[in-house]
């Protein structure tokens, strides 16, 4: 080990590197390669830090190993100096896998020979500067430089880049001078045109498959064809790690006549949990990437734990992405294969890639695990022993099956098979002996001929080893693409954290409307375009996101603004009698379900002489600024044509205001009032929950910010309930998650708790947001 730690550093490597990069096993074997090639090239075994740089990153990227020398060779002849030439030459080899290649085409490729010379480099920014001269003047260091850089680099593929950006910046120094005091001040925002109200309905949230114009691309022009620059189906050799065997292209070819070079995507969440918000990411992601490229998406099932999981997680898993608004091509489960996982597992063990280790589990954790002292036990003796674990006669952590692999993360040998004596859910008591994610994954991949098999980013870690296990049994290999986690602020999506919140009572259950679960969002009032939009805004991005939940609420206000009707409710009733009007009096106001289309509907309120008002719509002091119901100031009536003044105000014994008795006379015949209330008239008594966020601190799991943990970070008023407010008859006969407006207040839901005697809402958003929240 210290040979290969000096060999390392003798090419440029710092010590820490060289320690790193020997806990890859594949790695640290062909730069040692790489390295001895190239010294006994040399005839010496002094290699630049330059040409050292170039070898690492060729090792480390390079999968086919046989085409090592041919590169090295390369390297060492200084005919690729670059790591933009190294990068076309590893292009172009993975483009091309079959002998013999052609040496002239691939030299033409990465650019062999070609020199660009300083004049070359001169003339060619000078064209662009002349290109763009007028709106460099007139915009002048305000001008997106990249513009000029993005030409130049196309215009001069394998000059330096460095010497072209000093060019660049040279020539419009030459050409506009020194920045002024003018250039230095901050460019002023420009004010968006006011888009005609049918392009704003146009831009807005109207379909649920993702297929929803926002403010840049929809999701599905996100995923689209080349969008993404994954590879085409049976193109998989192209990608960036992936390893070419000499079986690649007969299996890639047989999979090709299976598929018909369709796209194929899955979704293989573990039953043993209610979907979060950041699942929301990956079903529009797999899903939508299928859609989008006339594909199809499996729903998979990864049910290898039958310990943690239950029938009501299946269901709900399927129930949140129907909701999302896509149905599956098929549903299948992990355990739809065990036995020919279990079949395959016995081929790698004959191959010699697998055997059987009795460590137990507290051996195997963390990183500086010992190897296995059973490591090279002879195959027969694995395949007894294997058959024996099936068989059920070791206990539980007696024995496993290892694979024989070095991962991305150091971790050597991870296991593939487990016993377990618990029944399983589809097959009972057939199998005691459960394949891993590690083993199971690819292979349910290849067995289902995915062709983009979309991951997290913390799955990178585990591409190598999805290669390597495909390979190892030359069985068809699916490209492992990642993709960046979607986090939210002040939430917890841990299943342990979860239910510790319901085991303490913090929550009610997976579905109280302050957790981020998918089902907790459906039950809040969040509709399933909403989230989809959310998920396109954010982006298919490589790098983890975190968002804050107000971005997410943006998008509910923005779907729920075109979808949820206008009802008038009061959260906090006070009693107004108009005094004249006659007692019977009773008369039927017709209100627009969507005051700017009145041709979306409407309803019909009572209107008689007793109604109810906010009480914070009145106060008995006038103050500066306090435009509704005073003593000395009227206020109009939304809907009803009248404006009301106060003409007495009665309190109870305790001095708080309990009734007022007004006057009413016709918005016509009267001055306009500075402000025009919401009202209800014999309404229906409801419960209103209103919800804040569960968290107080924007990061409730980390240490740093919450030294208590996160369940002494709790909001104590995250929920109110108001058990007395009242709103309009109109909305008596709506069903559970029914969704409106009620009119100055926010946006509300019909509750699951509602019954034919209660009717029980939840605010789903405000109607503005909170400044305080940003």
């Amino acid at each position: 080990m210290a040979d290969l730690v000096a060999l390392f550093t003798s090419v440029g490597l710092s010590e820490q590197k060289a320690k790193e990069t020997l806990k890859n096993e594949a790695l640290s074997s062909a730069l040692k390669d790489a390295i001895l090639q190239a010294q006994q090239l040399l005839g010496s075994k002094d290699i630049d830090k330059a040409m050292g740089t170039l070898l690492y990153s060729m090792a480390s990227r390079l999968r086919d190993t046989g085409r090592l020398p041919f590169l090295t060779s390369y390297v060492v002849q200084r005919k690729i100096t670059t790591d933009l030439q190294l990068s076309a030459a590893l292009d172009y080899v993975k483009s091309h896998p079959q002998d013999p290649l052609n040496h002239q085409a691939f030299e033409s490729a990465c650019g062999v020979g070609v020199v660009v010379t300083p004049e070359q480099i001169e003339d060619s920014v000078e064209l662009i500067i002349r290109k763009h001269k007028e709106q460099l003047q007139a915009e002048r260091y305000r001008f997106n430089m990249g513009i000029l850089m993005g030409e130049a680099r196309a215009a001069l593929k394998w000059a330096d880049g460095k010497i072209v950006k000093n060019e660049v910046d040279m020539q419009v120094l030459h050409l506009l001078g020194p920045k002024t005091e003018a250039d230095l001040e901050k460019k002023p925002k420009a004010a968006k045109p006011k888009a005609p109200e049918k392009e704003k309905k146009e831009d807005q949230v109207n379909a649920v498959n993702g297929e929803v114009k926002m403010e840049g691309k929809s999701l599905m022009e996100q995923l689209r064809g080349e969008a993404l620059k994954f590879h085409k189906p049976g193109e998989n050799y192209k990608t960036e790690g992936y390893v070419v065997t000499p079986k690649t292209m007969d299996l890639l070819k047989q999979h090709l006549e299976i598929t018909g070079g369709q796209v194929r995507t899955r979704f293989p969440p573990e039953p043993n949990g209610i979907l979060h918000i950041g699942h929301a990411k990956a079903i529009n992601f797999n899903f939508g990437y299928a859609k989008a490229n006339d594909g199809i998406c499996f729903l998979r099932y990864d049910d290898t734990n039958p310990e943690k999981e239950e029938e009501k997680y299946f269901t709900a898993i399927k129930d949140m992405v129907e909701w999302l608004g896509y149905k599956p091509y098929d549903i299948t489960h992990a355990s739809d294969n065990f036995q020919h996982l279990y079949e395959l597992a016995v081929d790698l063990i004959r191959r010699g890639h697998a055997y059987v280790c009795h460590q137990r589990g507290e051996e195997l954790k963390g990183h500086n695990v010992p190897p296995s002292p059973w490591r090279d036990r002879p195959v027969e003796e694995s395949l007894v022993l294997f058959e024996r674990m099936k068989k059920g006669i070791f206990a539980e952590g007696e024995a496993t099956l290892r694979m024989k692999l070095v991962m991305e993360d150091g971790k050597m040998d991870p296991v593939a098979y487990r016993i377990k004596y618990t029944p399983h859910h589809r097959t009972g008591d057939t199998w005691c002996i459960y394949p891993t994610y590690d083993y199971t994954h690819c292979l349910c991949d290849s067995i289902e001929h995915i062709t983009h098999s979309l991951c997290t980013k913390e799955f990178q870690a585990r591409r190598s080893s999805y290669f390597w296990l495909c390979n190892a049994l030359d069985v068809y290999c699916p490209v492992q693409w990642e993709y960046g986690r979607l986090n939210l602020t002040y939430t917890v999506v841990s299943k342990r954290k979860i239910i510790k919140l319901v085991e303490t009572g913090a929550v009610r259950d997976w579905d109280d409307p302050r957790l981020f679960t998918l089902t907790a969002l459906r039950r809040r009032g969040f509709p399933p375009q909403a989230i989809n939009n959310f998920c396109a805004r954010v982006g298919v991005t490589v790098a983890q996101t975190t968002m804050e939940p107000h971005l997410l609420e943006a998008c509910v206000r923005e779907v729920l603004n075109d979808t949820a009707p206008r009802v008038m409710a009061v959260m906090d009733p006070l009693k107004v009698t108009i005094t004249n009007l006659p007692a019977n009096a009773k008369t039927e106001v017709r209100i627009p379900d969507f005051p700017a289309d009145e041709t979306k509907g409407s309803h019909v309120v009572p209107f008689s002489k007793t109604i109810f008002i906010e009480q914070s719509d009145f106060r008995e002091v006038m103050e500066k600024g306090y435009k509704r119901l005073t003593p000395d100031q009227p206020v109009g009536l939304r809907h009803a044509g009248y404006i009301i003044s106060v003409q007495r105000v009665i309190k109870d014994s305790g001095g708080k205001v309990v009734e007022l008795e007004v006057t009413c006379t016709s918005t016509d015949s009267a001055e306009k009032p500075k402000a025009f209330i919401h009202w209800v008239s014999n309404p229906l008594q409801c419960e209103v929950r209103l919800y804040e966020r569960l968290f107080l601190h924007k990061n409730p799991e980390d240490p740093a910010e919450v030294p208590g943990g996160f369940l002494s970070d709790i909001n104590p008023d995250s929920l109110q309930v108001l058990e007395s407010a009242l709103v309009d008859r109109s909305v008596s006969k709506a069903k559970i998650l029914d969704k409106f407006q009620f009119e100055r207040v926010g946006y509300f839901s019909v509750d699951p708790d509602s019954t034919a005697r209660k009717l029980v809402f939840n605010r789903t958003v405000t109607l503005k947001e909170d400044p305080g929240k940003i």
